[in-house]
């Protein structure tokens, strides 16, 4: 592999960080958020309200069904409204965190709803206020499910912003397909398997370990 391909694949592998890593700060800054009042609103929790938890969970699902490469095109106008375009890899950023939120959100939901509730209710006999029980009780206690969680997500944008390499998304799936692909280079496209492998596991482990520290406290 040449200097130049060897280049042209350190920038691809920092696009595709870019993207991971800044459609994952929103996906967290809307999903976790999300995940807990899809929590609380639930029947006989501490801010029961089942209209609300019905309309957001019919949100929440009907996003998770639409396909990827489907919601990417589909919502090209919304991305040029944000981003100012519809190919690069800021334009992929929109769709990778509107395809991350809904998916956080359900986790975040799966996580605290395995705290025991009891706690919560210990909670509220010393008075605790509900944004109390949230930040003291919830959050902290479902901590490394949603650590482990966050990092399923994190993966999970890496392959979909290989996914958005095929439509103008730019980062390493742009690379696989346009050098690996179309120009029939295979040291290209393994080159390209093997970073991706590698930034995979290194989230993974990262993950893991983060968990592993929270679970121990």
């Amino acid at each position: 592999m040449s200097q130049d391909m060897l280049l042209l694949l350190v920038k691809s592998l920092g696009e595709t960080t870019y993207m991971v890593a800044f459609s994952s700060f929103v996906a967290a800054l809307f999903g976790i958020p999300l995940g807990v009042i899809l929590v609380t609103t639930d029947k006989g929790h501490i801010l029961e309200n089942l209209a609300l938890y019905r309309v957001l969970g019919a949100i929440v699902n009907a996003c998770r069904s639409v396909p990827f490469i489907i919601l990417m095109v589909a919502i090209i106008p919304v991305t040029r409204m944000i981003a100012g375009t519809s190919i690069g890899t800021d334009a992929a950023v929109v769709p990778l965190s509107l395809a991350a939120i809904p998916f956080l959100a359900r986790i975040v939901e799966t996580a605290i709803k395995e705290v025991d509730y009891g706690l919560v209710e210990a909670a509220q006999a010393m008075g605790a206020s509900p944004l109390a029980i949230i930040t003291r009780v919830l959050l902290p206690e479902a901590m490394p499910s949603i650590i482990s969680g966050l990092t399923l997500m994190v993966i999970s944008l890496v392959g979909y912003s290989a996914m958005a390499g095929a439509i103008g998304g730019g980062g390493l799936g742009d690379l696989a397909i346009r050098y690996g692909y179309q120009r029939f280079r295979g040291d290209v496209m393994l080159a390209t398997v093997v970073v991706l492998v590698a930034q995979v596991q290194i989230i993974q482990s990262c993950g893991d370990l983060i968990a592993a520290k929270l679970n121990k406290k």
